[in-house]
């Protein structure tokens, strides 16, 4: 008998993580950034859709307690070790700086995280929220990715030295902004109708970009 639940409601979250793993080991190689890329929008694709999921299995008390502790633990792997890591290979020549912003990074989720799990927790019911609480650590699938294309898109002569410019520059600007808005108090709304087949289309696109043109 093993510990731990792997029913379908979960099943997602699982695969999130196996796809930021990859995505790791794709990164620290460092011959297939652009498919460390890919894996970490997949990632978000995961996360995207593993709630829904949940919410339309039957669960037990200790079912839903656990899918937010592991959602919560998943995202640390998928949207915080994983970009630091990749923005830690794409940045090449790191500064002091950089690190100091990947330590901020990282702090900025893990308060985030542990707000959401004391919040989700607090609230008894199935119903989605409408409105999230400041930046939830999943948009990283989002956020990264898509500074990264901008960084393959700009021809050098517009933007000479391109991709110094980003990686001293650019990537922690980001990093750092991300970070901010991770522990600000604003309302963010939850993707929902539309949203979701435009970010499906959005990340369609880039993936596509990444296969036939990167």
């Amino acid at each position: 008998m093993i510990i731990g639940k792997y029913n379908k409601s979960v099943i997602l979250t699982y695969a999130g993580v196996v796809m930021a793993a990859a995505g790791i080991f794709l990164a620290l190689d460092g011959l297939y950034i652009r498919y460390a890329v890919m894996l970490l929008i997949i990632a978000g694709i995961c996360d995207l859709f593993d709630g829904k999921i949940a919410r339309a299995v039957k669960r037990t008390e200790e079912e839903k307690s656990f899918g937010v502790q592991i959602d919560s633990l998943a995202d640390m792997v998928d949207f915080v070790a994983f970009p630091v890591i990749l923005l830690y290979c794409l940045t090449g020549d790191n500064k002091w700086y950089h690190y100091l912003i990947y330590i901020v990074y990282i702090l900025g989720a893990v308060i985030r995280l542990g707000y959401f799990n004391i919040t989700a927790e607090g609230r008894q019911t199935e119903e989605p929220v409408s409105h999230y609480s400041g930046l939830p650590v999943t948009y990283a699938a989002m956020i990264f990715p898509l500074t990264w294309l901008v960084s393959q898109l700009i021809p050098a002569r517009v933007l000479p030295a391109n991709p110094d410019v980003f990686g001293q520059i650019v990537y922690p600007a980001v990093m750092l902004l991300t970070a901010a808005a991770f522990i600000l108090n604003i309302k963010i709304a939850k993707p929902r109708g539309a949203a979701y087949i435009f970010l499906l289309l959005l990340a369609a696109g880039v993936i596509t970009y990444i296969v036939f043109w990167a």
